[in-house]
Formats: C-alpha cells, structure tokens, sequence
C-alpha cells in the first residue's frame, strides 16, 4: 500500500500548539506517512530551542534553520528567501503529496510559495481570518489563494474565503484547534501551576506583547507604557510570554527581560509555557493582556477576560470577554474589568469559537480520503 506523504509545517510555539492534535492523527494513520518539518523560532536558542519539546512526542523529519541573527526588515526578508530554498530542497529530497500550513506569519509564506513552485497542493489551516494591524493579514490571504484545500474555524471566515473567489467544496469549516486542546488536556489546578511555575499566583495577569508590524515606529515606546502600567497595579503577579520572531520582537523581549530582572519578586518572562501550562495559565488568570491571537480566540473557553490592545488584532471575531484599547487608555480599560456591567455580562457570555466537532479527525479524513493528485487547478468563483 502507497501512503500518503504528507508534510506537516510548524515555525513557533503558538502554532505548534495548535497542531499537535493533528500531527497525532497523521502519524498514528497507517494511509498516512506523517513528514514532520520544524523551521523558525523552534530553532532558535533566543526563542527556547522549543523542537525539544516537540521532540518528546514525534520524530522530527527535517529541521530547516531560516532565522537571521537580527529581526530588522532586510533579515526577515533574508530568511523568507532562505526559507523558500531551504523548502523547496526538502520537497524535492521527501517528495510529499501534500504540505499543511497553519495561519498568517511570514515564515509559511516561505513554505507556500516553494511548495506552489513544486507543484505541491498546500492545505491551509484557518484562513479567512483577520488582523488589519499586522502585515500578517496580507500573507494569510496570499497563502489562501495558493491553498488547494482549506479548514477555517468559523462560518464567518469561510464566507471570506468564499468572497476571496475560493470554491465552497475546498472549504470546511471545523471550528477551533484550539478549543481541541482545551477538551482533551487535563489541566493544572492553580496550586499545580505554582508549583510549576515556581510563583505565587493568588491573582495574576497573563501577558503576551508582540509588534504592530504595519505600525514599529513606537514599538520600545508602547512597551514601556504597558510596564509603567503594569506598576500601578497592586498585588498582582505578572507572567509574560515572548513576543514572536517579527521585526521589533528581540527588542520588546529584551524590555521585558530586563523589566523581570529588577522585578522577580512579581514578574516572570517565559520563552514557552507548553500547551499544558499556557492553558492552564489562561483559566486561572485575572485577566489576559496584551495582543496575541489567544487572547481573541482561545481565551473565551474559560470565560477569561482578555484586554486586547491596540490593532494587532483588529478584525478578528470576538467574544463580549474581549475589551478592547489603545495603549494610552489601560487604566480605563482595567476599570471597566472591575465594573459590575462587565461582570454582568460576563455571566451570559457565549463563546463564538466553541465546537461539538474534533478538527483534527475531521481535517485528516478529508485529506485520506481526498484525491491529491488531482486538486492543484482551482476555478475562481465569481460572486455577487
């Protein structure tokens, strides 16, 4: 029996977390041969050389380093194009029917447009989505028009893929990855993740900051705004997470690095919790803060508040646990998390990303059962 060889792409920890489930299905499918292809920040020590943790559960099948030593914009355009050779030989050497990529960051591109130059079908996982702030929004959609099949999270993303000219029978829309994770770990009780954690976390704020990357002129500014905040807040624990590879991430990281330094008594930054200990993070804490996707999308499974700030993640859908402000008005929105109105609401809240369905089995049925020889030429479906 022939399997099917299909290449499964992660970059960053965020990512990974959010495909593990499906990995597990591939690898464990005996139609399925899983190619296993570990790039970007899992590569870099800055970043926690997190393939190790990947490495306790699968066999890694080709590491492809791309990260320049800066993050300014000439070396992230470097290592895109590294990251398209690079690619592009590993096709050619592992022949795959097939290569998954997750979402929007310019790393996938790389892995995109070697793999469209292969003649390799692409299966996108959540496009359709928005984020007006980040020039991620521009890669996610230039990936979905190269995409051959494509698994969304919501009727709303499908629709704009559907808009995009994208045909209704290459679309499923399976609900959230995420929400996956969040049913089948067992997670850790707050006493737990102290112990984890090694701090004490009677109240806490889980914060994650990564640049603007269609607005970097006030990147340290912003940062330093967030953290003069921060030190109005009485009794409190601070847990940060790295900020991404982008252009500006080594600079935030080093902020906030330093800031932990002179504040250990309160503060920690974390390169990578890991799955188990992200979420449980995110259902004891007080509230989620800063702009990273979790909060948006994943928070809401624990009816955990997120202030989201600024335009990163403008677009996207929400939940009435989302507050959303700029930078300069915090203290308003840490007001409005103590109001009774937002407790209120709060008690009636519904999550819109919320899913009977398993993605992961969903996703590899349809790529089992789906002839990938055949599906590169896509019409272009014109609606009104």
């Amino acid at each position: 029996m022939n399997r099917k060889k299909i290449a499964l792409v992660s970059a960053t920890r965020a990512e990974w977390y959010l495909l593990w489930n499906l990995a597990k299905e591939l690898e464990k499918d005996e139609e399925i041969e899983l190619l296993l292809l570990v790039t970007g920040a899992h590569l870099s020590e800055g970043f926690g050389n997190t393939y190790q943790e990947i490495e306790k559960d699968f066999n890694i099948t080709r590491k492809i380093p791309i990260l320049e030593d800066n993050d300014d914009r000439l070396s992230l355009a470097k290592s895109l194009a590294v990251a398209v050779s690079g690619f592009a030989e590993s096709f050619d050497e592992l022949e795959p029917d097939a290569v998954v990529i997750l979402g929007d960051r310019y790393e996938m591109l790389g892995v995109a447009s070697a793999a469209l130059m292969m003649h390799i079908p692409i299966i996108h996982l959540c496009g359709g989505e928005l984020t007006l702030g980040a020039m991620d929004d521009s890669i996610r959609h230039s990936i979905s028009k190269m995409a051959s099949l494509h698994f969304v999270s919501t009727k709303a993303y499908k629709k704009r893929l559907m808009q995009l000219g994208e045909e209704k029978k290459r679309i499923f829309n399976v609900g959230s990855l995420a929400g996956e994770n969040v049913k089948k770990l067992k997670l850790l009780s707050k006493k737990e993740l102290e112990n984890k954690l090694g701090l004490s976390l009677k109240s806490f704020l889980l914060i994650t900051y990564h640049s603007e990357t269609l607005n970097l002129q006030n990147t340290k500014k912003e940062v330093q705004i967030l953290l003069d905040f921060l030190d109005t807040l009485k009794d409190i624990t601070l847990i940060f997470t790295k900020a991404n590879a982008d252009e500006n991430g080594l600079l935030i990281n080093q902020t906030l690095e330093n800031y932990c330094l002179k504040n250990t008594y309160k503060a920690k930054l974390f390169d990578n919790l890991g799955a188990l200990k992200y979420l449980s993070a995110l259902k004891h804490a007080k509230a989620v803060v800063g702009n990273s996707s979790s909060g948006i999308c994943e928070s809401g499974f624990f009816k955990t508040p997120c202030i989201n700030i600024g335009d990163r993640q403008k677009g996207r859908l929400r939940g009435s646990n989302i507050i959303d402000c700029e930078m300069k008005d915090l203290k308003k929105a840490f007001k409005r998390l103590e109001s009774e109105e937002f407790k209120e609401k709060m008690k009636r809240f519904k999550n819109p990303f919320e899913s009977k369905k398993s993605p992961s089995i969903f996703i590899k049925d349809v790529i089992k059962n789906t002839n990938l020889a055949t599906i590169l030429q896509k019409d272009f479906v014109d609606r009104k």
